[in-house]
């Protein structure tokens, strides 16, 4: 599978240059981003504008990534689904729980929100002082 990469300062731009991801592919896909929890830039910002039509399986694995992004604090933001692909997630019912926008620059505005969310919940900052 061809993939194009582009890290920036807080994310990387991960883009299948496919026009329809199987299954398999899927899973190198998966391999790959997972491949970034292990680095200094973690977020992924997944932009499927190349893709036409994915499997059924790809579409769930795709889903799945994402939670186990969120799960590790970290931002998966789809960006460019083209409406067949829109259709499939729509299909299976996973459309709703995708962080999806248009664009790129949307999914970037997305990534450096949550990272200040982050922050701001990480934060020790927050004392209150006892009621004796």
């Amino acid at each position: 599978m061809e993939i194009k990469i582009d890290t920036k300062e807080k994310f990387t731009v991960v883009l299948p240059l496919e026009p329809h991801i199987y299954d398999n592919m899927a899973a190198e896909l998966a391999a790959t981003c997972n491949s970034y929890l292990q680095k200094d830039v973690k977020n992924i910002i997944l932009d499927l504008q190349e893709v036409n039509e994915i499997d059924d399986d790809a579409a769930e694995t795709i889903a799945k990534l994402q939670n186990i992004f969120y799960e590790q604090n970290v931002s998966f933001v789809i960006c460019g689904m083209k409406p067949n692909v829109e259709e499939t997630f729509d299909k299976l019912e996973l459309l709703e729980f995708l962080n999806n926008t248009p664009t790129e620059s949307e999914a970037w505005d997305i990534v450096q929100m949550e990272e200040i969310e982050r922050e701001l919940l990480d934060g020790d900052d927050f004392s209150f002082p006892s009621q004796e």
